[in-house]
């Protein structure tokens, strides 16, 4: 992936959202095009609208985010790099605003989630809005005193709001995790640095994700996520997973243990590989200190 490479860059949400944050990041030279949904944001890239698309796929604190494994299923585009961006989240407010004023506060799901232990402390109710940005839009637009966002300090300024309290998110190390997606796979990716991500699908039988993950102990490749999901098509016959291995796609380790994971599996789909990001090794090595 050329991040000097020209050309738009698609992601969910409005001028603001972390993954507008996010997108800026990887890519500061290019535009942005923003979309309603994750699917019409895929959409774009597949329909060759947008070079790129840049989606969040977990978080440390909220874990998974909804709708992306959905789309996993049904997308022909390739993971080409990860991003881990640091989130912080503020309650902001209008002018006339302050906390002991607010009584509801909006913000993504997500980002309630994050920002639990905060919000219960402030006794408020909360409403779930399409993403941090929007909140902020709406309730600028709004205008009501009483009403509050949680975004991040850049909305405050697109929006003109005023940031009531920075850093309310439970979380120290809250950090969200995006995947870049692309219509070709990446190239000349370094071996020792590779992470390879593919989904794959598997009936309700006794003992069928120890013999489907077998091959990758056997073959020395070591898992770094493993998350389970539901086919809403095949609910209670059929489970799919999402994995993320160290490993390269032309790995003769990660060949073998692919051979016998489709033995036992009903469909395996790969979605990319592509360099980690450096954040990886930043936080096993701050990890290891804290363990001394």
């Amino acid at each position: 992936m050329n991040k000097k490479e020209k050309g738009l860059i698609a992601c969910q949400g409005m001028p603001g959202a972390f993954s507008h944050l996010a997108a800026k990041e990887i890519f500061p030279q290019n535009d942005v095009e923003f979309y309603a949904t994750f699917e019409s944001v895929l959409t774009a890239v597949a329909d060759g609208l947008a070079s790129y698309a840049v989606l969040p796929i977990e978080n440390s604190a909220a874990g998974r985010v909804a709708d992306m494994h959905r789309l996993l299923k049904k997308t022909d585009l390739y993971v080409v790099a990860e991003h881990f961006l640091r989130i912080h989240h503020c309650l902001l407010g209008t002018p006339l605003a302050c906390r002991e004023k607010i009584k509801t506060v909006r913000s993504h799901a997500q980002a309630l989630s994050q920002c639990s232990a905060f919000l219960k402390k402030m006794g408020v109710k909360t409403e779930a809005a399409g993403n941090t940005a929007t909140a902020a839009k709406e309730v600028a637009l709004a205008g009501l005193p009483d009403v509050g966002a949680i975004a991040s300090e850049t909305a405050a300024q697109i929006y003109g709001l005023k940031i009531i309290e920075k850093n309310i998110e439970d979380s120290s190390l809250n950090t969200t995790r995006f995947w870049v997606l692309s219509s070709t796979p990446a190239l000349d990716v370094k071996p020792d640095q590779a992470i390879t991500s593919f989904v794959f699908w598997v009936k309700n039988k006794p003992a069928v994700l120890y013999k489907c993950l077998g091959g990758f102990a056997t073959n020395g490749v070591d898992l770094l996520r493993l998350e389970s999901y539901v086919d809403p098509e095949r609910f209670l016959t059929s489970a799919g997973f999402l994995v993320d291995v160290a490993a390269h796609g032309e790995a003769d380790s990660f060949k073998k243990a692919l051979e016998e994971l489709n033995f036992f599996a009903e469909k395996v789909k790969i979605l990319g590989t592509y360099a980690a990001d450096p954040y990886r090794t930043e936080m096993k090595t701050k990890q290891q200190e804290r363990e001394k």
